[in-house]
């Protein structure tokens, strides 16, 4: 109903159509009960421009750019921008254009700044339900004060220490503790989406938690033949491989090593998964064992794929530099975020 009459508008009135469409994604937004930074996001893909959030009380500064990026800046906001006050006393939301404002500006403008209102209040006033996004952002994000994170553990009725951020492959933010029934690690394997897991520690560390579970994410596998290996990955086990997922962006250039990998995949089906668990399971024998296969059979497979790779596998050290390729090749399948 909404879309036909949006189209209908789009031929009589775009401006009209644009704000039938604001309307309807603001209140996507209410029925997620989304947090701040997904408001602003909003906010800035629909206005086409930056927009930012800057509740000086409470140290919130959200800014996101017209892509839907956030882009955090120190710089104070042109007062010649346009923006609207959120009913508290230093918290304001900005689109970063001056004005005059046109029909959309103004409905993004007064969409954006009711619903961020009512996630405000959740976060700082009001009784919440538990589980509530809002809360959630408010624990993990970092320029938030200790007070407003404390609070907002209370009223999610979490412990102050021992729990930890996990990071879900296209799923909003967790916080796990000691007593979460159906924790990430216990979940089934099969079909279960990639997990990184944060380590533990008190409720002002879930920030430090949240950064290192995105991290765990990027090494965590989807778990098929073209991606094998684990799908929960604790940034605990990790230890120095934590290292290179500084070193590989979303635009870095592949080693030679990881498209060698990638060569050799293209050679079987089976290639990655034979490899994956020569390199990850204790011995030989144990691999033949977890891929089903005599290990003769295994035998003559690695000696294939040591002719793609260009090196032995079955050596320690040729095993650390296949372990090494799997890991920059799950990096660089899974850039950050």
């Amino acid at each position: 109903m909404v879309r036909e009459l949006a189209g209908r508008l789009a031929a009589l009135d775009p401006d009209a159509s644009a704000a039938v469409q604001v309307i309807v994604y603001f209140d996507r937004l209410v029925e997620a009960r989304a947090g701040l930074e997904a408001i602003v996001r909003g906010a800035a893909v629909l206005a086409g421009c930056p927009a930012r959030l800057i509740d000086s009380d409470h140290r919130v500064n959200v800014r996101v750019l017209g892509d839907g990026r956030r882009e955090d800046a120190a710089a104070s906001p042109d007062p010649a921008w346009l923006h609207t006050p959120l009913g508290y006393e230093h918290a304001v939301l900005w689109l970063e254009r001056p004005g005059p404002a046109g029909a959309v500006d103004l409905m993004v403008l007064e969409r954006a700044a009711g619903v961020a209102r009512d996630a405000l209040e959740r976060t700082r006033g009001r009784a919440t339900p538990v589980g509530d996004p809002a809360l959630v952002e408010l624990l993990l994000d970092p320029s938030a004060t200790e007070a407003d994170r404390l609070h907002a553990a209370r009223r999610l009725r979490l412990p102050e220490t021992g729990l930890w951020a996990v990071a879900i492959a296209g799923g909003p933010p967790m916080i796990e503790h000691t007593g979460t029934r159906g924790r990430v690690d216990d979940r089934p394997k099969s079909g279960a989406r990639r997990a990184g897991v944060g380590p533990a520690g008190r409720v002002v560390d879930l920030p430090r938690s949240w950064l290192a579970a995105k991290t765990a994410l990027r090494f965590a596998a989807d778990g098929d033949e073209q991606d094998p290996g684990p799908r929960v990955v604790r940034a605990d086990d990790l230890g120095g491989l934590m290292v290179l997922a500084a070193a590989v962006a979303a635009d870095s250039e592949p080693v030679p090593d990881v498209k060698a990998l990638d060569h050799a995949a293209t050679a079987a089906p089976w290639m990655l998964a034979t490899l994956h668990a020569s390199a990850s399971e204790p011995s030989l024998r144990t691999a033949a064992a977890t891929l089903t296969l005599h290990h003769s059979t295994l035998q003559d497979r690695l000696t294939r794929a040591e002719h793609l790779l260009g090196w032995n596998v079955r050596e320690p050290q040729g095993r650390l530099r296949l372990q090494l390729a799997f890991a920059l090749r799950r990096l660089h399948r899974h850039p950050p975020t």
